[in-house]
């Protein structure tokens, strides 16, 4: 009778395989992150805008004039990160920024003709590519990875 030894190292993985890459969970919703923004950002490349770009027309199409603070705290991104973007949309005409009428340290971000008229285009795009990502998942199954998402990023944040 021959006895093998098995590496500690094979031992291990075996119990602690479901937290390594490319099985984690963490590592695969990473991958699909990428994945889905490598996508947004084909649908986006024609119109000159990012994936960033287009969170930020839809926070502004869901309530016109935010304070760039809640556009930041929406998105959850730093103030630099967000005025540099806010700067490029300006400079392509998507958005005007006003100061404050009551505090004039605080400066409200409006779309413009330009902003506006996106909204009839870029969600239609964005809904195919919705479709595409969830094809196959049952509207149950999507409601139901719609909470468990939400659970995670409560339970990180």
């Amino acid at each position: 009778m021959q006895i093998t030894s098995v590496p500690s190292e094979q031992k291990l993985v075996k119990p602690h395989r479901q937290i390594l890459a490319p099985y984690s969970v963490g590592y695969r919703i990473k991958l699909l992150s990428q994945l889905t923004t490598r996508k947004l950002q084909d649908l986006m490349e024609p119109f000159g805008l990012t994936p960033f770009h287009w969170l930020v027309l839809c926070c502004l199409w869901e309530e016109d004039g935010l304070p760039t603070c809640s556009i930041g705290e929406k998105l959850q991104q730093v103030g630099g990160t967000i005025t540099g973007v806010l700067d490029r949309m300006e400079e392509r005409g998507l958005v005007r920024r006003e100061r404050d009428v009551e505090d004039r340290r605080i400066w409200r971000i409006w779309l413009t003709a330009e902003g506006k008229k996106l909204e009839a285009v870029l969600p239609p795009l964005a809904m195919e590519l919705r479709e595409q990502l969830l094809e196959g998942i049952s509207l149950q199954d999507r409601d139901k990875l719609s909470q468990l998402v939400d659970q995670m990023i409560i339970n990180m944040s």
